[in-house]
């Protein structure tokens, strides 16, 4: 039985992974600003910010920690200020990595973003492609990532690479287009929707965190699914299996990019530079690597993934209506100007 520092814990990933590590036997330490839904012999929630240096250090002091997953990470779409989510993302992490390498932990997984990325590729991206965001979340994560590598020699710092995270109970911006869905209304891609987009199962990502927290080296690995359909043909088979009355029509891409910066500069959008950037786009990344050297394998596809998010959603729409003081996955986004595309829908 191992002890593990999980930043973020009481989030919708966060959830995932904690419990995958409850179940395996773990004890637990979460420390997140939400509260803790769960409750467990060998779970302790701390309720704190974890760019507080005094908070982390009495934590940290009070438990000998096997190995730290710092998945903890405010999005652009769930806060105004910026300041904040630069606290949280970037302040933050400096605070963990320099308790890790006090404490003498030897191991720190770091979960970073494919919003590194504000422009498409025309292949899989690598592990080696320099990163250049396009907006504060993707700018924040890199940040992270260039503190993290200052000490990559004193502790083992393995950061995966995530693309969008999905299974069920993950809401965010999806409950948008789930939203449509379930309301039989028209599907929008932007341009043709030929376009393929990787996303991540949140089981397989616990996984890979997992044997990453007994890599015994610092390293960088990319993650996604494998057999990447296009968004058309994804949100297709989720309108089949949903029994929806929804299609899929397309807007004119240029027009619509346009659309989508001016609603984010008038902050009337909850989608940023990099969903106006890359919704018509590919992006997809290698993920050989990871396959390699961590002998990791995803499990579920695009469309598979997305059903079971779409499914929970249907299931629970009443209940997510009234959350309140959860995490940005756990509740649905704020449509802004996307409800008049809904009226038209």
């Amino acid at each position: 039985m191992k002890t593990y520092l999980l930043t973020g814990g009481s989030g919708f990933f966060g959830t995932v992974l904690k419990r995958r590590l409850l179940a395996d036997g773990h004890q637990v330490v979460n420390v997140d600003l939400y509260a803790d839904e769960d409750r467990h012999p060998n779970l302790e929630s701390i309720q704190a910010d974890i760019a507080d240096r005094t908070a982390m250090e009495e934590v940290f002091g009070r438990h000998r920690i096997d190995s730290v997953f710092h998945i903890a990470a405010m999005l652009a779409h769930a806060v105004e200020s910026q300041e904040r989510l630069w606290r949280s993302n970037v302040v933050a992490t400096e605070v963990i990595a320099d308790l890790t390498r006090k404490h003498q932990i030897g191991n720190l997984v770091f979960t970073s973003s494919n919003c590194l990325w504000g422009t498409a590729f025309s292949r899989p991206v690598l592990e080696t492609d320099t990163p250049a965001p396009v907006e504060v979340y993707g700018k924040s994560k890199w940040e992270g990532e260039k503190i993290l590598s200052r000490y990559s020699s004193d502790i083992n710092v393995v950061t995966i690479r995530c693309p969008t995270i999905i299974d069920s109970g993950r809401l965010g911006l999806l409950a948008i287009l789930f939203e449509f869905i379930q309301e039989g209304r028209r599907v929008w891609t932007v341009g043709k929707g030929s376009n393929r987009y990787q996303f991540i199962y949140a089981q397989d990502l616990a996984e890979a965190i997992i044997r990453a927290g007994n890599h015994n080296q610092s390293d960088v690995f990319n993650i996604g699914s494998d057999n990447v359909k296009s968004l058309r043909e994804i949100y297709q088979y989720v309108i089949a299996k949903a029994n929806s009355k929804s299609r899929v029509s397309q807007l004119p891409e240029k027009l619509s990019l346009a659309a989508m910066r001016i609603a984010h500069n008038l902050k009337i959008s909850p989608l940023g530079p990099y969903h106006y950037k890359m919704i018509a786009e590919d992006f997809l990344f290698d993920t050989s690597k990871i396959k390699r050297e961590l002998s990791w394998q995803p499990t579920l596809t695009n469309e598979e993934m997305l059903w079971r998010a779409y499914s929970y959603f249907a299931e629970n729409h009443q209940e997510i209506k009234g959350r309140v003081n959860v995490s940005a996955h756990k509740q649905g986004a704020k449509m802004g100007v996307i409800r008049l595309l809904k009226s038209l829908s």
